[in-house]
């Protein structure tokens, strides 16, 4: 299973892709795009979704993940990302793609082993679980592939037949 993982954000927007394959995860890329924040709000969020376009489009990932809203932000920021989360998941499902939401902490959980572990530590424990050699170069990256290692490693959804 290969997932491309999302931390949404306007000025800046990680990404990673992480590949699952008989329990085994290895990175395939990662990296953080970045809108000008003079720049107008629908460029920046046109920006963000011919990005997403264009890496679901180049690897062909079974599923999209995003990191769901902190709901702590105060009201501007959390109205940014949230255009943010939007452009990603019309990006994902216009190229067909399911997508999937996790709360950090959820995130947090499967990667750090804690909820409310510190960036720092999402940072050193994604190097660990996909064997780079160095930590992931932002947080953005970091939270970027700790939400498509959530995924990978989710169990599925149990199907109900009646």
């Amino acid at each position: 299973m290969k997932v491309v993982g999302i931390d949404p954000g306007t000025a800046a927007c990680g990404y990673g892709i992480v590949h699952e394959s008989g329990g085994r995860l290895r990175a395939v890329t990662h990296g953080c795009w970045s809108t000008p924040a003079g720049e107008a709000p629908a460029l920046r969020l046109k920006t963000i979704y011919d990005a997403v376009a264009a890496l679901v489009a180049e690897h062909g990932p079974d599923a999209v993940a995003l990191e769901e809203s902190y709901v702590g932000a105060d009201a501007r920021t959390a109205l940014f990302v949230g255009q943010a989360r939007g452009a990603v998941l019309v990006a994902a499902a216009s190229a067909g793609v399911d997508c999937a939401e996790y709360a950090p902490a959820r995130v947090k959980q499967a990667v750090c082993g804690y909820g409310r572990a510190e960036k720092g530590q999402v940072q050193r424990m994604v190097k660990l679980v996909l064997g780079l050699d160095d930590e992931p170069g932002s947080s953005h990256e970091a939270d970027a592939l700790a939400v498509a290692i959530c995924h990978a490693l989710a169990p599925p959804l149990l199907e109900v037949v009646g």
